[in-house]
């Protein structure tokens, strides 16, 4: 879409009426995205680009997975978009995300030339947008980003949940087999090598 049909720094209250089918598309496709994240046991956060009605870049969560702390869905999608466009520049393209982007997407965004930014649910331990900072709208930049917050908060936040849900069930097994919390924190460090792998 070329341009938002929703006010720019706005939090949704669950009233979906005012977003065009595509805006829901494109986060539904986000979603799809955090789910492939959850799939291989990473925090279930996905992450589209869009230019003219195209999404041109996707990304999940991999930070576990790579072992990299970089590897945020938000920074994956936009480098997948840059690749797709040869340009680091994504002037005209929106960003649709299923959490608040950090502090360190949020700059990415700025950087890339993002136009908008739409997420999903709100971040209260580390969104910089509107939860834990105002990142976007108090950052003195050379490139200015609107935001959108709320967009299908109820799925992303329920996918969340559940995830994390059920890693508290595997680490309360874990625990159970191996004694105690302390003896499942030295075996994922590799510090116990008297113990099997449960």
């Amino acid at each position: 879409m070329s341009d938002t049909d929703i006010e720019s720094g706005n939090i949704l209250a669950g009233d979906t009426s005012s977003i065009s089918p595509e805006n829901l598309s494109y986060m539904e496709e986000a979603l799809s995205e955090a789910g492939l994240a959850a799939e291989i046991g990473e925090v279930p956060i996905g992450a589209v680009v869009v230019q003219a009605g195209k999404i041109i870049g996707k990304g999940y969560n991999r930070r576990e997975t790579d072992q990299d702390v970089t590897a945020h869905a938000e920074i994956l999608a936009i480098r997948a978009a840059a690749r797709y466009l040869g340009t680091w520049r994504l002037d005209d393209c929106d960003l649709y995300v299923t959490l608040e982007p950090c502090h360190m997407c949020a700059a990415a965004s700025v950087q890339a030339r993002i136009r908008h930014i739409y997420f999903a649910a709100a971040d209260p331990k580390g969104g910089a947008i509107s939860s834990v900072d105002s990142y976007l709208d108090n950052v003195a930049t050379f490139h200015s980003v609107g935001w959108t917050g709320g967009l299908l908060a109820t799925e992303s936040t329920k996918l969340l949940q559940d995830f994390f849900r059920l890693l508290r069930e595997r680490n309360r097994n874990i625990d159970r087999s191996l004694g105690s919390k302390g003896a499942r924190l030295r075996w994922r460090k590799g510090e116990d090598t008297n113990r099997e792998d449960p």
